[in-house]
């Protein structure tokens, strides 16, 4: 019997690490070293020193080889997805200057106003980059730091996405992928190069950014020996140029071009997002029109206020997560962060619908239909970009893939069935985000595609939930509100 392969496959989210050791040969899940994130910032700023992210992943990596079992030895190929969208800056010897700023700091909502207004409007920004900017997006943040913090924006040496920034830590290479690119706002999906024009507008020199690479599963260098010693992994192990994070969900599920196209995926998190893997480039203004890690599509919208948010009620209540009821008349839109879709960086909370027999559970309630309603509006939109219908009962009848801390919660996966209307599937498999990474690290080691891997793996597969008769009373509760806060109110409450 040959001996065994082992891939690492990390996802290095806001809150934490996670380094999954799988066998490449069949996906089987060996292990899954943790290690926490530590988050700062009041007032819209959200922060991280990315060397804790670099110390995360070796505790990480540490523990799950522990766990494993397998030698170092068997170890052949590692691949980082990140966070998506946060600024990173270094000095020349490569260090952070500052913290790093995250994808969910709202301060820069500003200057994304500003960069939407110079290039001539959104549909000038979705025809070049397939996104319009908003305070997430990396080139926001870059243009607050030039105008809040100019003598730290001198001094950068490099600028990095979190996964760049921990990739070149491995591999010695500055190297990104074009999914991760897309998602910064200089990066054009409409040529698939770094665009020129928006590099001058947005103030940024393109000497400071990292290569791209084909395609998330390239290969861009081995362990460097320092890497491989802070690890205790041989310096032969292959790394890949990695990705962000929702795309290497895409990998993980069998999304793409040797897999699924066109199936919606709900990821239920720290945010709530939308997605799916298509051949069509998106362009809607509504939309991230992302790249996909293996060169498709990746469509997606984001909602800042999912689990947490809805946490955060429950916590105000005194209640369990799971200790609610159905809303009734009630209606409550979680917006405790400001939101992004609908895009209202400086909104806040709302309760509206009050009666004397409203109870806590209803109130939680309440809460969760809030966070489902807000990015299943934006699942319409996302099927639209794939120039799908979303009452084509074709379309209506594929299933909707649940993933995400969330997708563990039974009222999560209740109350997005009721107000969904449509059947679900909740990947057995566990960790796709870094199980994708895991497929992108066996194909950077062998040469093989990494959505197939990853569907031969079967990590995507799950039981199916039978569609329940859609929640419409419960819709036009909370469309009623929307409709009615849509301005000034949502904007600034």
């Amino acid at each position: 019997m040959p001996p065994r392969t082992v891939v690492i496959g990390v996802d290095s989210s806001t809150q934490s690490t996670k380094a999954v050791f799988v066998d490449a040969a069949d996906g089987r899940l060996l292990a899954v070293g943790r290690a926490p994130h530590a988050v700062s910032g009041t007032a819209g700023a959200r922060e991280s020193d990315p060397e804790g992210w670099w110390q995360a992943l070796r505790d990480a990596v540490a523990a799950g080889l522990a766990e494993s079992g397998a030698p170092a030895s068997a170890v052949t190929g590692i691949a980082i997805a990140g966070q998506q969208h946060g600024l990173v800056v270094l000095d020349r010897s490569g260090r952070p200057l500052r913290p790093a700023m995250l994808w969910n700091d709202t301060r820069s909502a500003p200057q994304a106003a500003a960069l939407t207004e110079a290039l001539g409007g959104p549909d000038a920004w979705t025809a070049r980059t397939g996104s319009v900017p908003v305070a997430a997006v990396t080139a926001s943040k870059w243009r607050w730091l030039r105008e809040n913090e100019p003598d730290h924006a001198a001094a950068t040496a490099a600028v990095r996405l979190p996964h760049d920034f921990l990739t070149e830590r491995l591999a010695g290479t500055a190297a990104t992928d074009p999914g991760d690119a897309s998602g910064t706002g200089w990066y054009s999906t409409a040529t698939g190069t770094y665009d020129p024009e928006l590099l001058q507008l947005i103030g940024l020199d393109a000497a400071l950014l990292p290569e791209v690479a084909r395609t998330g599963a390239s290969r861009v260098g081995s362990l460097t020996a320092e890497a491989a010693e802070a690890l205790g992994l041989p310096a032969t192990v292959a790394v890949a140029a990695g990705t962000g994070d929702n795309m290497s969900a895409a990998v993980g599920l069998g999304l793409g071009g040797a897999g699924l196209l066109d199936h919606p995926v709900l990821s239920l998190g720290t945010s709530g997002t939308v997605f799916a893997a298509s051949r069509t480039r998106p362009a809607s203004p509504a939309l991230s029109g992302f790249t996909s890690a293996d060169g498709t599509y990746l469509p997606l919208a984001c909602t800042l206020n999912c689990t947490l948010a809805v946490d955060k009620v429950a916590a105000l209540l005194g209640l369990d997560r799971d200790d609610t009821s159905p809303g009734g008349g009630a209606v409550l839109l979680p917006y405790l962060d400001g939101e992004r879709t609908p895009d209202l960086p400086t909104a806040s909370g709302l309760l509206t619908g009050l009666r004397h027999d409203t109870t806590p559970q209803q109130l939680l309630g309440a809460a969760y239909e809030g966070a489902v309603v807000t990015v299943l509006r934006a699942l319409d939109e996302l099927l639209r970009a794939c120039g799908l219908d979303p009452a084509d009962p074709e379309v209506a009848a594929r299933p909707l893939r649940l993933i995400g801390g969330g997708a563990r919660g039974h009222t999560w996966v209740e109350t997005v069935q009721r107000l969904s209307g449509r059947p679900v599937i909740v990947p057995g498999g566990g960790e796709p985000v870094a199980m994708g990474a895991a497929a992108l690290a066996a194909a950077a080691a062998t040469g093989a595609d990494p959505v197939a891997l990853a569907v031969g793996w079967r990590t995507g597969e799950g039981a199916q939930l039978p569609p329940v008769e859609r929640d419409s009373a419960t819709w036009e509760r909370i469309g009623s509100v929307l409709g009615r806060a849509s301005g000034p109110l949502l904007g600034g409450f």
